[in-house]
């Protein structure tokens, strides 16, 4: 059996990479991903899978190894690029991330509607990578199964 690895999906420049190196405990430089990557604990997916539809089904498919779909939207921007009802199509459990929380806090509520809209369930992770905020519920939670 292969093992199974967090899918990270959002668009261009809404963390996924940081948020990766920090689910496999990586410091290392950031690159731009033009590959999906598959690391230790994660599968680091470039944005433009998200931001065209006909590469939807390279996602699905490589969500098969996937045990956990997260799905990203950057709190500081008001774009919306997922198709409504979008985290219906996936098998495995999805989740919602807000990345760059404290960054335009307004949108707050505005990146909350769009979780709902892509039809992803609350709990909706909080998250600011360079600040270290939500990281450690984020990993408990995806994690708790594994280290038992």
């Amino acid at each position: 059996m292969r093992k199974k690895r967090v899918m990270i999906i959002g668009p261009t420049g809404c963390g996924k990479t940081l948020l990766a190196n920090a689910l496999n405990d990586y410091d290392g430089p950031l690159r731009k991903t033009q590959n999906m990557i598959y690391k230790e604990k994660t599968i680091d997916v470039p944005g433009a899978y998200i931001e065209n539809a006909w590469m939807y089904k390279h996602l699905i498919a490589a969500a098969q190894d996937a045990s956990h779909v997260l799905i990203l939207i950057d709190q500081s921007k008001r774009d919306d690029v997922y198709s409504p009802g979008f985290a219906k199509v996936f098998r495995c459990p999805v989740i919602g991330v807000i990345t760059k929380c404290g960054l335009s806090e307004e949108n707050e509520e505005l990146a909350v509607q769009k979780l709902k809209k892509l039809g992803i369930a609350e709990p909706y992770f909080r998250i600011s990578v360079p600040n270290g905020t939500g990281l450690e519920d984020l990993k408990e939670y995806l994690f708790k199964e594994a280290s038992k």
